[in-house]
């Protein structure tokens, strides 16, 4: 699983024009589900941003997580995350997880978030979505669950 991961004050995802999904403070989770992803992954990298200390404490430095400051995450669903671009100038999306597995991966992955005691908002799989954030520093995070494999 790759994510890509803002600080935002607030995001919202809108569907033909129909806001589905909005948050307050907290981050924005574009998620893309790889074809050998598993369970594990999707817990390893819910646990990573849950606990991830990108907001600032009173001091002004990035030491909070978004459990600690009481923040929600939006998360996304963007297959185009594993876009290989070695070859040519089209990318391979060759890599990505098959819609019908990859869908219950990304509801699974907002649950493990919702879990851990936090307001999860999504978008909605496969459709065509218009995201809006503002992205908060700004502070834009990748992360690979694959890097510790």
């Amino acid at each position: 699983m790759k994510a890509v991961v803002q600080r935002v004050s607030r995001a919202s995802v809108s569907v033909d024009g129909r806001e589905v999904g909005a948050i307050a403070t907290g981050l924005l989770v574009l998620l893309g589900v790889a074809a050998d992803d598993s369970e594990d992954d999707a817990e390893f990298l819910a646990d990573k941003i849950a606990n991830l200390r990108i907001f600032e404490d009173s001091q002004g430095k990035m030491n909070c997580s978004l459990l600690e400051i009481g923040g929600q995450a939006l998360v996304v669903s963007q297959f185009t995350l594993l876009a290989d671009t070695r070859k040519g100038r089209r990318p391979s999306f060759f890599d990505a997880m098959a819609p019908e597995l990859a869908s219950p991966m990304v509801d699974r992955f907002a649950g493990l978030l919702a879990g851990r005691g936090m307001v999860v908002k999504q978008g909605v799989f496969g459709a065509m979505m218009d995201v809006s954030l503002v992205n908060s520093g700004p502070v834009t995070i990748v992360l690979d669950s694959r890097i510790r494999r």
